[in-house]
């Protein structure tokens, strides 16, 4: 179980220099915790947390190789005794995706802006640097869950598809058949050469822009395979919206810049790769049905129907260059429902957010729920009996700073993070649309203020679909 105070410690055996502030990072399919560190001096870290020590070995040999090879991933500065925490170096929160689409929405544009479409060009040259990297002198025995994308791996991913995105959605299929197609296409992706190094997941989320550099993380899953695989994670995730026409030019830079290493059939890339491409997004539809309708986690199926339009396009422009009747069967049919009607419908939930004085009441709940949480902040330690603080809020940043000086102000806000998380997970699982989360000190100045601020940035940045409402009731009177 992750423990702020074990990570404060490493940090301390790490560098002398005192934490002013921790901040919790949002996770997204990952088990795994992270928190940014600010240090006193301005300086910032990032404390990671995995009970998973074999995950992790495979993350510090991987890390450890790259670096060698001088690949731009994150540095590990310390790692505990235990194995399960570690530092690594802050690369900031400039995800390639969040660029792209930042850029499309600034230019008020559909395509990938320029600027973005040579990163993307960058990101696939620095591909070759990972995949030929792993070719030669890799040591595959780090590799974990599998050491080889082979057919084992295969059948894992389309069981995945089958039974959280088929089974979950009630997609009708003859599993008999089905399982004979995908033997079928098992089969024919292992014709390819597949003992180069696989990222597993290289996509736009696990690119980051650091400094005008392309950086990568996420790669503990990597392992031998085909290099068709990753080129199509980049080139066809869901979220990317890339056109035919710019996939098409990627991939033909992608073929030129491999070109320069090794002899090139690009004839016999391009008759595998689509394969590919259609068990990634198999795979990938099996993870969003894992996280949205198992975990119920609903920021996840919007990503369905892009992923959708990825099939539909592989069925109508007749890429699937192989006989598998029931799969195509199924694809048909997921073509056919409307994804974007459901995802939208799935779990719209509105949390306010609210900071008061007790002197002045709990705030009423407008909304027709009853109410929600209320959280006492009066057994803290408070910034008003202090002159220089008079006139400052829980939003100022010498109110922050006195506030996390205190250990049990970090305990009661981990303890409201775990408690609201669990009501707000549960109110998406079961269609809720509303939540209410109040927090009251004295005088509604500094206290509550800094406990309401801190819980709507945790929720916005853990829950991006969910509406989150945030009202300092004092301050705004």
């Amino acid at each position: 179980m992750f423990e702020i105070n074990t990570l404060k410690a490493l940090v301390s055996n790490y560098t002398p220099t005192p934490i002013a502030k921790t901040e919790p990072i949002a996770q997204s399919g990952s088990h795994r915790v992270y928190t940014r560190i600010f240090l006193a001096d301005g300086t910032t870290l990032m404390g990671a947390y995995n009970d998973d020590l074999k995950e992790n070995e495979a993350f510090f040999s991987f890390t450890d190789f790259f670096l060698k090879e001088k690949i731009n991933v994150p540095k590990i500065l310390i790692i505990s005794k235990n194995r399960e925490y570690y530092l690594l170096e802050d690369l900031g929160d400039e995800l390639l995706l969040n660029y792209l689409n930042r850029r499309k929405k600034e230019l008020n544009i559909t395509t990938t802006p320029p600027d973005a479409f040579e990163y993307f060009k960058e990101a696939l040259r620095q591909l070759v640097r990972f995949q030929l990297a792993g070719h030669h002198g890799f040591d595959f025995s780090r590799c974990y869950p599998c050491d080889e994308f082979g057919a084992q791996a295969m059948q894992w991913d389309l069981n995945y598809f089958k039974y959280f995105f088929l089974k979950l959605t009630y997609i009708p299929f003859d599993e008999q058949a089905l399982e004979a197609d995908f033997q079928s296409l098992i089969r024919y992706l292992l014709e390819t050469r597949h003992d180069y190094f696989m990222f597993r997941d290289f996509q736009s989320r696990n690119i980051m822009i650091h400094d005008d550099q392309l950086y990568f993380i996420d790669y503990q899953g990597g392992r031998k395979g085909a290099l068709q695989y990753d080129v199509s994670s980049l080139l066809f995730q869901a979220k990317a919206g890339l056109s035919t026409e710019e996939r098409e030019r990627l991939l033909d830079f992608y073929l030129d810049e491999l070109s320069k290493y090794q002899q090139v059939d690009k004839n016999e890339f391009r008759k595998h790769y689509y394969g590919y491409v259609l068990i990634r997004v198999l795979q990938t539809l099996g993870a969003y049905g894992y996280r949205g309708y198992y975990e119920r986690k609903s920021h996840f199926l919007q990503s369905i129907p892009p992923a959708v339009q990825n099939l539909r396009y592989l069925l109508e422009a007749d890429k699937i260059a192989l006989a598998v009747p029931e799969l195509k069967n199924v694809i048909r049919e997921i073509t056919h429902r409307e994804w974007e009607k459901k995802a939208a419908d799935d779990g719209v939930l509105t949390v306010v957010v609210s900071s008061f004085s007790y002197k002045k009441g709990i705030p009423e709940d407008e909304s027709s729920n009853g109410g929600g949480f209320v959280f006492d902040c009066r057994a803290l330690p408070n910034p008003g009996r202090e002159a220089r603080y008079k006139r400052s809020t829980g939003r100022d940043r010498d109110v922050i700073e006195y506030l996390e000086h205190y250990e049990e102000v970090e305990r009661f806000k981990q303890h409201v993070f775990a408690i609201v998380d669990m009501s707000v997970d549960n109110y998406l699982e079961r269609r809720f649309t509303h939540l209410c989360a109040n927090f009251g000190c004295t005088g509604g100045q500094h206290r509550s203020v800094y406990f309401a601020q801190q819980t709507a940035d945790h929720l916005r940045a853990k829950y991006p679909n969910v509406n989150v409402v945030l009202r300092h009731r004092e301050q705004e009177q």
